[in-house]
């Protein structure tokens, strides 16, 4: 599979950020919760396999929603390296099931620059299942999430989806996945033989 980057778009949380990370420590840190690991993140709905107060798992999410940078919301491992790199190719597009798009357009320009950034298109959809008008209207074939699924409703809708591999995915799909960036940017790599039209 070699895609061209202007033909596919991101979601962002679970895939572009680190919001795992950024909730197991929040959740140490903060409110003295210990021993979550992220395979105890079984299921996307984290109140769905944690015993945790549900109360302080909404605080949490809503602080990483309407204040990523000042919650310490870290890029996922090779996350900016990949997309400074396709940004060279095609303007980046990023779909998100965030409700509010200021917060995440903000970290956004924090870790791509202003000038990457500038030519982004960023889109917050306030939920999950409407992406695929979204992705279609911007023209995309492939796109990339973490929610098995969106993926799989995605893949019902003329979209090629590649699932981000996250312990809440396993055995939920059989669609084509990713590990990491660096597989991301193998897929993206265009052939020197192609044109700027393909």
């Amino acid at each position: 599979m070699k895609i061209h980057p202007k033909h596919i778009g991101f979601d962002i949380d679970g895939v572009v950020a680190d919001t795992m990370e950024a909730f197991i420590r929040l959740a140490h840190e903060d409110y003295g919760i210990e021993n979550i690991t992220p395979s105890d993140i079984t299921e996307f709905l984290a109140e769905d396999c944690l015993t945790i107060d549900p109360y302080i798992i909404e605080e949490i999410f809503n602080r990483l929603l309407t204040s990523p940078l000042e919650a310490g919301l870290k890029p996922m491992a090779g996350s900016m390296v990949v997309l400074k790199k396709l940004s060279q190719k095609a303007p980046l597009t990023f779909i998100t099931a965030r409700p509010q798009k200021d917060p995440i357009a903000q970290w956004l320009e924090a870790n791509l620059g202003p000038e990457i950034f500038g030519a982004c298109r960023l889109i917050a959809t306030g939920e999950h299942d409407s992406k695929g008008e979204y992705i279609k209207n911007m023209g995309l074939k492939y796109f990339v999430d973490d929610r098995a699924q969106t993926c799989i409703l995605l893949g019902k809708q003329d979209i090629i989806p590649i699932v981000f591999s996250q312990p809440w995915n396993q055995g939920k799909h059989n669609l084509t996945s990713v590990e990491n960036w660096q597989a991301i940017h193998e897929m993206c790599q265009i052939p020197a033989e192609s044109s700027p039209s393909d």
